[in-house]
């Protein structure tokens, strides 16, 4: 009787604490013993997908019930968590191929597929509801997602989907608007965290019919501006101020940043099983920062933040100032210069105009490497450039920054070294990780492919997409989908790594082959 008193009170406890506060809730499911059993015990092969289930009763009650009942005889993890988790997301999905199609006509039919949104508020969802329809990714991504966004909409200005792909520059808008900034991903456990931000290129995107969009969006351009730039009144050499860092120059560079110091959410197993290779807590808790930052790049994993060679545990993405990170900020500083000219603010104009030219500088400076004529990554606490040669040193040419002598010797690495029989290859270290050597990624191809035209490289250019297409189309020939990643070296195989499967669907895939599609036919029409 004492211990059924005992839980009673319990549960009584926690609704009172539930009706005070039921966001508060919500988000510490993710510290709740119900959760971290689930993940634990592997009781989805997705760490993702449990924190995508919705419970049908505040996780207070849930946990309450759950720590009364787990030493029972005859309790059952999973068959508790059917009983009062379920599945409210959108499908995954579910398509015969028709065959009669081309790869392009079978993306055009796609789009629809891939639609979602308005969103209706689920209670207890860990969804972000947002108020106009969007794009997902495909596969286990059923919620948008931020940089994969910006490739998407090049697939749908392509395809004459203006409507569609102004309206997810209204929800990105509308997340900066109400969340502070874009986080990862629209689901609560996101929020800890933003992506590359490719909001500028978006706005400027959707503008290129009607300039005077530019001016309409500048509010959340220059508040996502300040969220990365956030720390930079206080910021010191060697203090680092969240996303800001001061490396003694006029100007102030960038890192990815989560604000967490735990595993991750959607990977909770993966994470504490990687940190188990440390000693110490501290240790780990600042692993578990490197993690969820590298998530934050986009490039969640890769032997470009790692510490030590092969060394996953060594990952140390807050050290690095990545370069297609401070290329990006780069752009958001010369939009936001573009639309101060255009209001006539001739103070904002000044500002954004040093400070553009200022970074366009340190990008030269700081991440060329004269010995391997290509852009690197930057170790402020090393004072030096990481050593691995990666595709994001194809940024400085997409924002026309490089020197026409640099955008040549990159030009020859790439062609070099990156370019495989399927497309660019993303690293040359075979690691194990699914951002590097032998996949290739849609998203990399656009901006290698778009930085060469830039400076005059039209054939190598029209190389690249002319294997990355031939790529898309046999693996869509054979298997009817467009996929998240290529293996671009062997043609045989689709790719591998990372810690999920291989996603189809696929968003950015499908932008990116409409868009090159659209560039080759324009090409050949200007071809004498």
């Amino acid at each position: 009787m004492k211990l059924h008193y005992t839980y009673f009170f319990a549960i009584f406890l926690l609704i009172a604490s539930c009706k005070k506060d039921e966001k508060i809730q919500v988000v510490n499911f993710y510290e709740t013993q119900l959760f971290k059993d689930v993940q634990l015990a592997a009781v989805f092969k997705d760490s993702k997908t449990f924190v995508d289930l919705v419970p049908k009763r505040n996780i207070s009650i849930l946990e309450a019930e759950y720590l009364s009942q787990k030493e029972l005889d005859g309790f059952d993890l999973k068959e508790f968590v059917g009983e009062n988790f379920e599945d409210r997301s959108m499908k995954a999905l579910e398509f015969e191929t028709d065959t009669t199609k081309t790869m392009y006509e079978h993306i055009t039919h796609m789009w629809d597929m891939l639609t979602r949104g308005p969103d209706s508020v689920v209670p207890f969802s860990s969804r972000i509801s947002l108020p106009k329809k969007y794009i997902v990714p495909g596969g286990r991504f059923q919620e948008i997602y931020y940089w994969d966004s910006y490739f998407t909409m090049e697939g749908l200005l392509a395809d004459d989907r203006d409507d569609l792909a102004k309206n997810m520059v209204d929800n990105f808008a509308f997340l900066v608007n109400s969340v502070g900034f874009i986080p990862n991903g629209t689901r609560d456990y996101y929020k800890s965290r933003s992506q590359p931000p490719f909001f500028s290129l978006m706005v400027d995107a959707i503008a290129r019919k009607d300039e005077n969009l530019l001016l309409y969006y500048v509010p959340e351009l220059a508040k996502e501006y300040e969220f990365w730039m956030q720390g930079s009144e206080t910021v010191v050499p060697a203090r680092p101020q969240q996303h800001v860092v001061d490396i003694g120059e006029p100007a102030y560079l960038n890192r990815y940043w989560d604000k967490e110091f735990t595993p991750r959410p959607e990977a909770y197993k993966e994470d504490l099983h990687l940190a188990s290779e440390l000693e110490s807590d501290s240790l780990q808790q600042l692993l578990y920062n490197n993690l969820r930052s590298a998530a934050a790049s986009g490039w969640d994993f890769s032997s470009r933040w790692y510490g030590e060679k092969n060394e996953f545990s060594t990952t140390e993405t807050t050290s690095i100032l990545p370069i297609d990170l401070n290329c990006l900020l780069y752009f958001m500083e010369r939009i936001l210069y573009k639309a101060s000219t255009m209001k006539g603010d001739e103070n904002a104009r000044t500002q954004f105009y040093r400070r553009s030219q200022s970074r366009r500088y340190s990008i030269r400076q700081y991440f060329w490497n004269n010995e391997t004529g290509f852009f690197h990554d930057y170790n402020f606490k090393k004072e030096s450039i990481t050593p691995e040669l990666t595709l994001a040193g194809v940024y400085p040419l997409y924002f026309s920054i490089a020197t026409k002598d640099q955008a040549r010797q990159v030009k020859d690495v790439i062609m070099s070294s990156f370019l495989k029989e399927g497309g660019l290859v993303t690293t040359l270290d075979h690691s194990g990780q699914q951002w590097d050597a032998p996949n290739g990624w849609a998203p990399l191809q656009w901006i290698a492919v778009k930085g060469l035209l830039n400076y005059g490289y039209e054939e190598e250019a029209v190389e690249i997409m002319t294997r990355w297409l031939a790529l898309n189309e046999k693996v869509y020939k054979d298997t009817g989908k467009m996929m998240e990643k290529y293996n671009v070296e062997d043609l045989t195989l689709l790719s591998g790594g990372g810690e999920y499967e291989t996603q189809d669907g696929f968003g950015w895939t499908n932008g990116v082959a409409l868009g090159f599609k659209k560039m080759l036919e324009e090409m050949e029409a200007q071809t004498p």
